[in-house]
């Protein structure tokens, strides 16, 4: 009997072992400290007495300065909190994981850290990923809240919540702009009718266009695909020969970089008005950023804005990370480490708490807060898991991001 009960001890040490030397190493980018790795699905407690969040997002590949922004916000929001103690007192584990802007990958990196012992997701970063990945998160009951995936999709299921607009506001609140400001007379509109992001901002866009007729009038709108995102010379060229004098850009910033060399190339030098996913076009590998110059950005958050708290925030980033200015994605990420501190503060979330428990209490913690942020003051969610904030415009003067109100 006692070398029956000496070898189940070995045994157990033996699995002890192979989940430390296992639970070490992430998937790309990823960051965790030491801590269980006990599965984490539904209705299961993570163990330890440290709070699990992982974030999914794209570090290599498409939009990888997106999920790398996101990365480093999140990770400094989460050395700070856990240098002042933690959430609660309990301090908070941060692991990230590559989803190369990826479906399909973006569920694998969930399951991954679901392996971990996750018990809220910060992520994912881009919408059709965070689509697939809600599906998961749903069935698991796991609190999920997006920095920066902004279609209403997103928040299809009554356990996510975001962080930035939603697309229809990008796009109302974008029309409504170009209006107020009278920053043009005629518009055109340029859009990726393959990706739901820039769909769903182009629809509202146009709608709220409607409204602003007695500003400015759409004169041209043209789509074009992820197949045919290389060559837009037929389309700037229908621009200009239409007049416009400004083209509404709803999408990411490597499309853009293109976009605006190619309007170079014929000449043609309308103001170019984009939303959040252009921001990022400065850091684009070999792109002249002078053609940039007085690209017009609808976004919550600048950087160089002089409040203390974006400038603190700026501060901490760039000594953090190789004194690069930080992108309106990694404020998100940043505030979204903070959102769940209040909120699981608010509703009493302790570390071993079965993750469906932890969603049920942050859900209806979050629907109460008015957070102050980096990227909006005020901020309070709707049961939908739509935020309320009011967007801000900036300006590329001289390579560098300017406030324009």
């Amino acid at each position: 009997m006692k070398k029956k009960i000496v070898s189940l001890v070995m045994a157990g040490l033996l699995v002890v072992s192979a989940i430390s030397g296992c639970g070490g190493s992430g998937g790309s980018g990823s960051s965790a400290a030491a801590g269980s790795s006990a599965a984490a699905g539904s209705g299961a407690a993570a163990g330890g007495s440290t709070i699990k969040i992982g974030s999914i997002g794209p570090v290599t590949g498409a939009a990888a300065l997106y999920g790398e922004a996101v990365k480093n916000g999140a990770q400094l929001a989460v050395d700070e909190i856990n240098a002042a103690g933690g959430i609660g007192g309990s301090k908070i584990e941060f692991k990230f994981e590559d989803d190369e802007h990826d479906a399909e990958k973006s569920v694998n990196a969930y399951n991954t850290l679901k392996d971990w012992g996750m018990q809220i997701l910060m992520g994912t970063v881009t919408t059709t990923p965070c689509i697939a990945v809600t599906e998961k998160t749903s069935a698991d009951q796991m609190f999920q809240l997006t920095p920066s995936a902004s279609s209403q999709d997103v928040i299809a299921k009554d356990n996510v919540f975001q962080v930035c607009f939603t697309d229809p506001n990008q796009g109302i609140a974008s029309a409504k702009y170009i209006g107020t400001k009278k920053l043009a007379t005629k518009v055109a509109v340029l859009y990726n009718s393959s990706d739901v992001y820039s769909k769903g901002i182009y629809e509202k866009f146009m709608e709220e266009s409607k409204n602003q007729s007695g500003t400015y009038t759409v004169v041209a709108e043209e789509a074009f695909t992820d197949e045919s995102k290389t060559d837009f010379s037929a389309q700037l060229n229908k621009f200009k020969s239409a007049g416009a004098d400004l083209v509404f850009c709803p999408f990411y910033y490597e499309v853009a970089a293109v976009v605006l060399k190619q309007a170079n190339e014929i000449k043609f030098t309308p103001t170019f008005f984009g939303v959040d996913g252009m921001d990022g076009i400065l850091g684009v590998e070999n792109f002249d950023t002078k053609l940039a110059e007085n690209v017009v950005l609808l976004t919550p958050f600048v950087a160089d804005a002089q409040d203390e708290k974006t400038q603190k925030f700026v501060a901490a980033y760039k000594k953090a990370y190789n004194n690069v200015t930080p992108i309106q994605f990694a404020a998100d990420a940043y505030d979204a480490i903070y959102i769940i501190k209040e909120a699981a503060e608010k509703s009493g979330v302790k570390a071993g708490m079965k993750t469906d428990e932890i969603c049920k209490l942050l859900k209806e913690a979050i629907t109460g807060l008015s957070f102050d942020g980096l990227t909006g003051t005020g901020m309070k969610w709707s049961a939908d898991g739509a935020v309320n904030k009011d967007p801000k415009a900036m300006v590329i003067k001289n390579g560098a991001y300017t406030a324009m109100d």
